[in-house]
């Protein structure tokens, strides 16, 4: 009996949907010092996706740079939005925004300075990237970067259409 029926909760629970993982409740600050909490982070509806950078970190901006150049194409196929989140600390904030204009990045720029978002989200290593749907629900993440993995990224949002 008591076999039988711990199947049967089993089989009731394997049905039911897993809930997709929300962006945690933090605070950060865009580069012109607006305050921005994470979890109303959207796109009218439409998926976007969530980089993890800093100034130093070389991937980090090989990987920007190459969805910048493709970020256009991006937009107008699939209305995709991109949030950097520069994880610097308080003393090298000043790079990002020279940084970022430098290399003509047309990104939301979102400040992490003391690493609130990337503990809250467990981030071992950058750069990482996350892919949410429309609804704000994180639905891929990758960490690390080798030339062309972009293509990957546009391809886990053409699956959220």
């Amino acid at each position: 009996m008591n076999k039988l029926l711990l199947i049967l909760l089993l089989a009731l629970f394997a049905n039911i949907p897993s809930a997709q993982a929300q962006l945690p409740a933090v605070t950060l600050k865009t580069m012109d010092g607006q305050t921005v909490r994470t979890d109303t982070l959207s796109n009218g509806g439409k998926p976007f996706i969530i980089d993890f950078f800093a100034t130093w970190c070389k991937p980090c901006n090989r990987e920007l740079d190459a969805i910048a150049e493709v970020y256009d194409e991006w937009r107008e196929e699939t209305g995709v939005k991109i949030f950097a989140v520069s994880i610097d600390q308080a003393q090298n904030v000043n790079k990002v925004k020279p940084l970022v204009n430098n290399h003509g990045w047309e990104y939301d720029v979102l400040l992490d300075p003391n690493g609130d978002l990337k503990r809250a989200l467990g981030i071992q290593m950058i750069p990482f990237v996350i892919v949410c749907d429309g609804q704000g629900n994180m639905v891929y993440k990758h960490n690390g970067y080798t030339d062309g993995a972009e293509t990957e990224l546009i391809e886990k949002v053409r699956e959220l259409l």
